[in-house]
């Protein structure tokens, strides 16, 4: 049944009001595209953008999560035919089993195909095996004459879909490429780092020799200590690599939700001196080195979907997460943004850094060579409009750009400058949707 209601990306931040429609079969969603209203429509998977990019006030929004059905599963090539619905959490706990993973994993699981298609989300293996949309064989769009178009990578539509943010259509299937394994397990090297210097030259050094790469950084480590960090890279573990008390049930795969943030937290718990703390508290318990440890795949991709509603430590006000990638050679230009990080005192308790590799063919797509740090920030810090825009003036300046999915207030001046390709998405999203049936509040904002 339709609803109207408010919406609010993972940040909590900025939330408009639109009518919910369930996703029900295709008919019945070229029906509803073909019939929107002066305000469009857009597809929502699971609301893990962390801004607007998934709402659509005033208008429609259809929830894709009941359009979850697995299709098809072929174990000899790995292909997986799914519903847009589905989420990867829901593929990891069904064909983990049988010896196949996700190609590539955020931050969480919570991730409908549909938005890592949308998004074109990365992992920690970018550097390694590009982005999500670089495994997708084949998708059926819902386009806004109602048709349904069967695309490939062969097509420039299907480039315009993989991180178009839900404008060109709705997804409603695709067929992925998985990656086979032989346990739900990774092999993790963990060292700590002194600086920002002796992080990237690690990383520089040895990532090619990792399947994943990720760092931890304190943003409010300051002088000799700038960007002190703990560096963890990994591979999939083999059935060999497994203890043998574990070895048996190498591909069982159940992660559990440990527990749920309240509804209530206060504004302010998170601010400089508890972030500080547990920054201290998180460095000082890393080893220096170790080598070889065996972590579940949730552990070591997913731990914060231990917690359900985490986004709720951060009080009413909510959060915005920040996250740029200026290229390989731009290393001054990061040093100087962690340097103002740490300088302004932004109570920024998950920052991570890691290395793209080449670009995606999407038009939009977010990685590009080179160094990305997110971090997440709370609303209502003193000065952090100011950052915030000197942030985005250095990474303009190098080049960079930041990523849509997780933006809440980047200036539509900025967008051509850091996507390049945008009037060529422009062009090809106005040969399928030439009145702009699917919208949202971030495209009305970026005047995308």
């Amino acid at each position: 049944m339709d609803q109207r209601r408010p919406l609010t990306g993972w940040g909590r931040t900025s939330p408009s009001v639109a009518v919910v429609h369930p996703a029900g079969d295709d008919a019945d969603l070229a029906r509803m595209v073909t019939g929107a209203g002066r305000r469009g429509v857009l597809a929502r998977g699971l609301g893990r953008s962390y801004g607007d990019a998934a709402q659509n006030g005033g208008g429609t929004v259809v929830d894709m999560a009941p359009r979850n059905r697995v299709l098809a599963v072929d174990d000899a090539t790995g292909l997986v035919t799914v519903e847009a619905g589905a989420s990867l959490d829901q593929l990891m706990r069904l064909l983990l089993p049988r010896g196949l993973f996700v190609p590539v994993s955020p931050g969480t699981r919570q991730v409908t195909v549909g938005g890592a298609i949308a998004a074109d989300i990365h992992g920690k293996n970018h550097h390694v095996d590009g982005s999500f949309g670089q495994h997708v064989a084949a998708m059926d769009l819902l386009v806004a004459d109602g048709t349904v178009r069967s695309l490939t990578p062969e097509s420039s539509l299907f480039w315009a879909t993989v991180g178009g943010m839900g404008l060109t259509g709705v997804v409603l299937r695709a067929t992925l490429r998985m990656k086979r394994v032989e346990s739900a397990y990774c092999a993790v090297d963990t060292e700590r780092c002194a600086d920002l210097d002796d992080l990237m030259g690690r990383m520089a050094e040895g990532d090619e020799r990792y399947t994943y790469s990720v760092a931890w950084i304190d943003c409010l480590a300051r002088g000799a200590s700038l960007g002190r960090s703990v560096l963890t890279r990994g591979w999939p573990a083999t059935a060999a690599q497994l203890p043998p008390a574990i070895r048996g049930r190498a591909l069982e795969f159940g992660p559990r939700q440990l527990a749920v943030a309240p509804p209530l937290f206060p504004s302010g718990l998170l601010n400089r001196a508890t972030v500080m703390a547990f920054n201290e508290t998180w460095f000082r318990k890393a080893p220096r080195e170790r080598r070889g440890e065996i972590q579940t795949i949730s552990a070591f991709f997913h731990p914060l979907d231990s917690v359900g509603r985490w986004n709720r430590i951060y009080g009413p006000r909510g959060f915005l997460q920040y996250q740029f990638v200026v290229p390989f050679g731009a290393e001054d230009t990061l040093r100087r943004c962690v340097g103002m990080l740490g300088d302004a005192g932004q109570a920024s308790f998950l920052a991570v850094l890691k290395r793209f590799g080449p670009s995606s063919p999407g038009h939009l797509s977010f990685p590009a060579p080179g160094w990305t740090l997110a971090l997440d920030v709370p609303i209502g810090a003193p000065g952090l409009g100011a950052l915030l825009d000197s942030l985005d003036r250095e990474v303009l300046a190098a080049g960079g750009r930041e990523y849509l999915a997780k933006d809440s207030r980047l200036p539509a001046s900025a967008v051509a400058t850091m996507y390049p390709r945008l009037d060529e998405w422009r062009a090809i999203r106005r040969s399928v949707d030439p009145a702009g049936v699917f919208m949202s509040d971030l495209a009305r904002r970026l005047e995308l």
